[in-house]
């Protein structure tokens, strides 16, 4: 084994993106200074905490390091007892610094039956299942596991994204969309740090897309709720900008904290107060019980008010968590056979175009030559030199006939 591939073992594992930012921003570290600290850019700082690429080698090092939770304090261990009574005085610390319990009796120990049988000698490898799995803990599949958090979040985030698009069609489009997503991707999904989290990012993703303009259905809003209330809060959250509402509903609506809610929209979390800050008086403009609450009070209202509005409209139920994990095969194996056609049909084409082209050099056409022999051009020759003195004389001589009449007016 190489020293590099022994350095990789010894560092821990990174947490996922999000809790890396979250860690940098604990310790009050910019990008800036992790970017100096490891020895890189900034730019690929924000990849290690987008999740588009991981540090190695060194810096990998370098950066769990600096990353690091603060390890927490642990109490004073007292040491044992000493052999001697001078020894053991000076060990045991004063009552005001330490406090010790009193020692617990010790329970008599029964002695086992003359006629008892003897105790079975443990199977070798008893230990190691007692480790690795309860005796009364059963072993989740992955389809389990999906469908668990299938029919945990998806009714909710339905809700939720309704909020965010204004279209119910859409939002269950969405839900179901990430959904197979993620079961495509499982295994990325079943170990992050917040699998609904990931789903959640992924459906505000899809719902948000600019594309569904260009779909006649999903053109215009669904009809506003009838109550005047109701009605004030939905159009005020569709006239924010995408991103504002977003803000708003991450951190008012799902409860998120400031630092997830810069994180899951791709922001600074600067950026991200600004936007809650704006978004939040953009709907006090609408609503006047929000416009004379503080902060505190104008969130916990904006969570009660939008998780009544949620509640309220009647959204589409998505599918059967089993129908989506369907679909999402389908149409992975779709795309597979997509793929493979596609590729061979570049071949047959390629191999086309080898069996069409020609297989020798053509010499081009040489450039024109003179040729000789040919009959001149028909048509006036060209004058001679008595044609030309001849021509001269009758030009200087002046022709002798009538005068030129000339009119006049009378």
């Amino acid at each position: 084994m190489t020293r590099s591939t022994t350095d990789e073992a010894a560092v821990p594992p990174l947490p996922s993106p999000k809790e890396r930012r979250r860690l940098r921003e604990a310790k009050s570290l910019s990008e800036e200074e992790v970017a100096a600290a490891v020895g890189v850019t900034r730019a690929t700082v924000r990849s290690w905490e987008t999740g588009r690429t991981n540090p190695r080698g060194r810096k990998r090092a370098l950066y769990a390091k600096l990353i690091a939770p603060e390890p927490a304090a642990k109490p004073p261990a007292v040491k044992p007892p000493a052999a001697t009574p001078e020894a053991a005085a000076a060990a045991v610390p004063e009552p005001a610094d330490l406090p010790v319990a009193p020692p617990a009796p010790e329970a008599p120990t029964a002695a086992p039956p003359a006629d008892a049988p003897p105790a079975p000698d443990p199977a070798p490898d008893s230990d190691a299942r007692s480790g690795a799995e309860a005796p009364d803990e059963r072993r989740v599949s992955p389809a389990e596991a999906f469908d668990e958090l299938y029919a945990r979040t998806a009714p909710g985030l339905v809700r939720q994204t309704y909020l965010l698009t204004g279209r119910r069609a859409l939002a269950r489009e969405s839900v179901e969309r990430a959904f197979e997503l993620a079961w495509q991707r499982w295994p990325e999904v079943a170990v992050d740090r917040d699998p609904a989290g990931w789903v959640r990012a992924a459906a505000y993703e899809y719902a948000m897309s600019p594309w569904h303009r260009l779909r006649r259905t999903h053109r215009q809003p669904d009809a506003p709720p009838t109550e005047p209330g109701k009605r004030a809060l939905f159009d005020a959250l569709l006239d924010l900008p995408p991103a504002y509402r977003r803000t708003l509903l991450l951190y008012d609506g799902v409860g998120l904290d400031l630092p997830e809610t810069a994180a899951e929209t791709e922001a600074s979390t600067p950026a991200a107060a600004g936007r809650l800050m704006t978004a939040r008086a953009a709907v006090a403009e609408r609503l006047p019980e929000l416009a004379d609450a503080a902060p505190a009070e104008q969130s916990a209202l904006l969570h009660d008010r939008i998780g009544g509005l949620a509640r309220a409209e009647h959204v589409p139920v998505p599918r059967p968590a089993r129908a989506v994990r369907t679909g999402s095969e389908n149409k992975a194996r779709l795309w597979t056979r997509a793929a493979v056609a596609g590729v061979a049909l570049l071949i047959a084409v390629t191999g086309l175009t080898l069996h069409t082209a020609p297989t020798h050099y053509e010499q081009p056409i040489s450039p024109p030559e003179r040729v000789g022999g040919v009959p001149p051009r028909g048509g006036p020759q060209k004058l001679t030199a008595q044609d030309l003195k001849l021509q001269k004389s009758l030009s200087e001589q002046l022709a002798h006939g009538p005068e030129r009449l000339v009119p006049r007016l009378e």
